[in-house]
């Protein structure tokens, strides 16, 4: 008899517990936005994206260039090295190895480089989208808004989707700072 009034007292809390729950679900109200589409669409982003372009090719032209410096040097190690005498050799081998180094210290440079315009640009522009988006979220009682761009959402109502709304606020309110 204990058993069965301990299974029920078990059941009760259980589907209190449930029930309670998805009570506190309907209330929620979600919504989503991805920061990667503003920065393609908006006008700074566009901007900026321009900007950071340009240094990227600028960065690559310069590490092509080396590139094929070292593909020259590896070529003519490569059909000379035997007509060589080995202490040329060695010496064109030490100067190759050297232009290695060299090469893949200006890789990791630009690499570090352009990483740092990257969170240059975005600092610029998220406390302003971040402004925006709590603005939203307060007036319109959102308990939360995801940026889907560092969060994957497999499924999201599209209905929920504010980041059209953030770019055109965005748009009209954002002043770059000169």
């Amino acid at each position: 008899m204990r058993k069965t009034h301990r299974l029920c007292l078990a059941m009760v809390f259980a589907l209190v517990f449930v029930f309670s729950g998805s009570m506190a679900f309907a209330e929620e109200k979600i919504g989503f936005f991805s920061m990667e589409q503003l920065m393609k669409e908006s006008v700074e982003g566009k901007r900026a994206f321009e900007e950071f372009k340009k240094m990227a090719e600028k960065s690559q032209a310069a590490v092509m260039a080396k590139e094929k410096e070292l593909l020259g040097l590896k070529e003519e190690l490569e059909k000379q090295g035997n007509l060589m005498r080995p202490e040329v050799f060695k010496e064109k081998e030490t100067t190759y190895q050297k232009k290695i180094r060299d090469f893949q210290i200006l890789v990791d440079d630009s690499n570090t480089e352009l990483r740092t315009k990257e969170r240059e640009i975005t600092s610029g522009i998220y406390p302003e989208v971040m402004k925006i988006i709590q603005s939203i979220g307060s007036k319109e009682k959102y308990t939360m808004i995801i940026n889907i761009s560092v969060i994957p959402v497999d499924y999201w109502d599209k209905a929920n989707d504010l980041t059209a709304r953030i770019i055109t606020e965005f748009n009209r309110t954002y002043k770059p700072k000169k």
